[in-house]
Order: C-alpha cells, then sequence, then structure tokens
C-alpha cells in the first residue's frame, strides 16, 4: 500500500507597493485548496517626506511578515507610468518591498500588473473592481477589503497557482534500471 505525498503549504504574501497606500493580502495554497488568510493596507501618509513614508512601509511590511510567516512573497513588477517621478517614487516603496522580505530571508517574484489581471480576470486590461470581485469569489469572502489589498491578494494568487502549475509541470524522475 502506497501513501500518497503530503502537500507542503505554501503561504504566499502579496503585496502592492505604493508610497502612500501599500496593499498587502496573505494566501496559503494546500494542493488544489487556496485559502485567504488576512489583507490589509499600510497607510503611510500623503504630507510626510518620501524617508519617512518608506520607513512606515518598511515597519508594516515586516510586522505582516512576522504575522503570518509567508514562505514567499509576490510583488508588483514595475511597469510604465506617464510621470517619470511617480515611477520613480514608486519604485522607491517597491525596493522596500524587497528590503523587508530580503531581511526576512523570503524569495521574491516579481509579476506585471497585465499577468495578474489576465490570470485572475481573463484579461490584461481588466478593471481593479473586476479584479477585486473575482479575488472575492475565489476565496469566498463576502466582504472586500480595500482595493489595494485586494490588488495584493490577486498576485499572491497569481503566484499560488504558477507555483502550483510550476510543480505539477515537473518531470518525474524515473529510477535507472540496475545492471
Amino acid at each position: 500500500m502506497t501513501s500518497r505525498p503530503t502537500a507542503i503549504p505554501v503561504r504566499v504574501l502579496g503585496i502592492d507597493p505604493g508610497s502612500v497606500r501599500t496593499g498587502w493580502g496573505v494566501v496559503e495554497r494546500s494542493g488544489s485548496k487556496l485559502t485567504g488568510i488576512a489583507a490589509g493596507v499600510i497607510e503611510a501618509g500623503s504630507t510626510d517626506e518620501l524617508h519617512l513614508r518608506l520607513a512606515v512601509i518598511y515597519d508594516g511590511l515586516r510586522a505582516v511578515i512576522v504575522d503570518y510567516q509567508p514562505t514567499t512573497v509576490a510583488v508588483e513588477d514595475i511597469f510604465y507610468a506617464r510621470s517619470v517621478k511617480s515611477a520613480l517614487t514608486l519604485g522607491h516603496a517597491r525596493g522596500v518591498a524587497l528590503l523587508a522580505a530580503g531581511h526576512s530571508g523570503l524569495d521574491v517574484t516579481p509579476y506585471p500588473p497585465a499577468l495578474v489581471k489576465r490570470s485572475i480576470a481573463g484579461s490584461g486590461r481588466a478593471e481593479k473592481e473586476q479584479v477585486a470581485m473575482i479575488v472575492g469569489a475565489i476565496l469566498g469572502w463576502k466582504t472586500l477589503p480595500a482595493i489595494d489589498a485586494t490588488d495584493a491578494l490577486a498576485i499572491a494568487i497569481t503566484h499560488a497557482q504558477a507555483s502550483r502549475m510550476a510543480i505539477a509541470s515537473k518531470p518525474t524522475r524515473m529510477p535507472r534500471p540496475k545492471r
């Protein structure tokens, strides 16, 4: 009699970085089961200087990592913005998210926004509200968190599903015949 291998749970922290509001969401995948653990927004304030807001984001993400113990992190990748200044400021917030994950020894996988929208809603041009509704349906949540948090959950779900597919597509090595 052979026993089925036990699925190793993967707990993903998804991060939607922003210099004023950084969304975060934690999901756990065990086999084919996906569970929403928690989500929220780190409010860095819009009137403080950038270095102070970045410190708030860093401290908030470190607290989330300690509280929810993710095994990996998925973060929104860099995208093109209309304003160079906005893109640079967003890059600082994203860098702080990478730093918080790095200090915790966690691997980080970036996902472009269009890929996240396509994996959740079937279209890379889906509206944020549509993505949020589908995230709620996937997780079975009747009450949705703030839009920044649902964006982070969408990133986490994308990674959880991508890592599941990567494991499923790994070739099985057959033992060599004895000579």
